[in-house]
């Protein structure tokens, strides 16, 4: 086993007792001391109880999302990009019910030859992570345009920036930022490098801008009619 995959247990591993130590403990309190326990108490408990199980919930997600980006199961269609972010934001919309979410989407905008279950993935991870580290109720914006022959989304927040000398780790295997909104969330770091492996293994490109103001994600994918995508992808 190499360095690298001894780091990526060990870390999975720590990642995963600690929302399954915290689920044990509050369980076994209810368990054993149930009758001297206040309602207020309890409901505190099972809150926590939630709340860790949908964090062991997402981790698990992003690591087999991790174990399956080098199988090369992928199943290209052509895509409508406007339709597809469309069903992304109700999800979004109600875990983050505080925060407004803007489209700018252009009108006709030509099908993309993707895979659409990752491209949604893609979309989600973007759209939630813009949520995440923005205080309540600030916006999402999400637009979409033509540019030099290809496709691009912007997903762009008002969240407080990210530092420069954080630029270099932004896209690492469980990198997190450290803000003050950090302690507020539930992450892995698994969810930026997932998005830029998804969307380089579909030919695409993603980059980002940042200021004080906010932070821009943009992910760009070339125009291709289905023929010249089928070659493009037997070659890479």
């Amino acid at each position: 086993m190499s360095t690298i995959e001894e780091e990526f247990i060990a870390t999975v591993s720590h990642e995963l007792r600690t929302p399954l130590t915290s689920i044990r403990g509050f369980s076994q309190t209810l368990l054993n001391s149930w009758d001297r326990i206040k309602d207020d108490d309890k409901k505190k408990f099972i809150g926590i109880i939630e709340e860790q199980s949908n964090r062991l919930i997402h981790l698990v997600e992003n690591i087999l999302s991790v174990s399956k980006m080098n199988s090369g199961n992928q199943i290209f269609t052509e895509v409508n990009i406007n339709n597809s972010i469309k069903k992304v934001i109700p999800i979004i919309e109600n875990q983050y019910k505080t925060h407004r979410f803007k489209t700018e989407l252009m009108p006709n905008l030509p099908t993309a030859f993707l895979d659409e279950d990752k491209f949604q993935q893609i979309m989600t991870n973007l759209i939630d992570n813009a949520a995440k580290y923005s205080e309540e109720g600030k916006t999402v914006t999400i637009t979409t345009e033509i540019f030099e022959n290809n496709i691009c989304i912007k997903v762009k927040d008002e969240g407080v920036g990210i530092k420069e000398e954080d630029y270099d780790k932004l896209f690492k295997k469980f990198s997190r930022l450290e803000n003050h909104l950090t302690s507020k969330t539930q992450g892995n770091g698994l969810g930026l490098y997932i998005t830029k492996e998804l969307v380089e293994k579909m030919n695409g490109k993603i980059s980002f801008s940042s200021s004080a103001n906010g932070t821009v994600f943009e992910v760009k994918f070339p125009l291709y009619n289905q023929e010249d995508a089928l070659k493009c992808f037997q070659m890479s």
